[in-house]
């Protein structure tokens, strides 16, 4: 049985969420509290499999836990359980990219924290993080000056800092990323460790709804040296520029106009998502770029595999996954892994360096 700390200010919450979770017996609500201060002191004096976390409580709020909890290095699993609309989208993608491995928005009515929607979407959400992987994640949960520190031998050698630039040439080559649950943590730590010369454009699906990835591409853009942003229809693929998907939308690579460009679509979930990491993959097949760099980081599930697969058939592939000591979900890679799709398995600190090595960099600036 696992156990859960629930952390929100409000009594109702905590008493109705103690009897939802509670009534599966894989989970317990070992303790509850009512602000960060609270549930700090709590973690000091006991483990738990799960910490759910609102974020706008009074006395210490949930990203000042978090960061308690980075300086701690508390191996504990973290979902953020929050309204997050408006301005608490920027919170949460902060909660992310301090180590939260998801979130779960909270409900509006009692209606809905009833109805079995919504049930089977917590339940699912919380197994995912605690049952999927078994590993200790103690080693992401760092301080953010972690991110001035990250691998720094290795890849002071590779990366030139230059201003960020568009580069209106074809690439030969591409990057496309594939992400989900611990997904915005891990890819705080590759993006900015990419160097703005950087041989290739990059792709990355990340596992979001809508709202949520224009927020997460701005917060990762401000310590990166390659340009990040939100894709839109219609862009062309550039190097020097990483372009994340769209929450709630599909996104394909298509050659119109002389140009390979970003083709954003909407239709039917796929692999129980909306990106799908597959018709990303899928699609490059029919680019002009003569070799493609997968890389598949950690999310529950088998999203990318298939794409892969695929993908291989008509062009060069090589595809990198994170290491599974170092997902937050060790799903998705796995599925790669166990599909002999392959190249290179390295840890989470080692991508970025895998990324340079199989890309290369531009030479003098062009």
């Amino acid at each position: 049985m696992k156990k859960i700390l629930f952390i929100d200010d409000s009594a109702l919450m905590r008493r109705i969420f103690c009897d939802i979770i509670n009534s599966d017996h894989r989970f317990v609500v070992e303790d509850t509290a009512a602000d960060g201060l609270e549930g700090l002191k709590l973690v000091k004096e006991k483990s738990y499999d799960l910490i759910l976390l609102d974020l706008m409580m009074p006395k210490m709020d949930g990203i000042t836990f978090l960061k308690k909890m980075n300086q701690m290095q508390y191996p504990a699993k973290v979902v953020i359980f929050s309204m997050v609309a408006g301005e608490g989208t920027h919170i949460t993608i902060e909660a992310l990219s301090q180590g939260a491995a998801d979130f779960i928005t909270k409900p509006q009515s009692m209606e809905e924290i009833q109805s079995e929607k919504f049930k089977t979407l917590f339940f699912k959400i919380i197994s995912s993080v605690v049952f999927e992987d078994e590993t200790d994640i103690s080693n992401l949960y760092e301080s953010e000056m972690h991110l001035q520190k990250h691998n720094g031998n290795v890849i002071s050698d590779l990366i030139k800092k230059h201003d960020k630039r568009s580069h209106g040439q074809q690439a030969k080559k591409i990057v496309a990323i594939a992400s989900s649950t611990g997904g915005p943590k891990a890819l705080m730590e590759v993006l900015p460790y990419l160097p703005a010369d950087l041989d290739a454009p990059v792709l990355v699906v990340q596992h979001m709804p809508a709202g949520f990835t224009d927020s997460l591409a701005k917060r990762i853009d401000s310590v990166s040296n390659l340009k990040v942003q939100e894709a839109a229809d219609g862009m062309v693929l550039e190097k020097g520029n990483v372009y994340i998907a769209k929450g709630g939308l599909h996104m394909e690579i298509k050659h119109k106009n002389r140009a390979d460009r970003i083709c954003l679509f909407d239709g039917c979930t796929r692999e129980g998502v909306k990106p799908c990491a597959n018709y990303m993959f899928e699609s490059l097949a029919n680019s002009k770029f003569q070799e493609v760099v997968c890389v598949v980081l950690t999310g529950m599930g088998a999203d990318g595999t298939e794409g892969i697969e695929r993908l291989k058939h008509s062009k060069p592939v090589y595809v990198i996954t994170q290491s599974k000591e170092t997902c937050a979900v060790y799903g998705m890679p796995r599925a790669v892994d166990m599909a002999e799709l392959t190249n290179e398995s390295v840890p989470l600190d080692k991508v970025a360096e895998a990324i340079i090595k199989n890309v290369g960099v531009m030479k003098d600036g062009c």
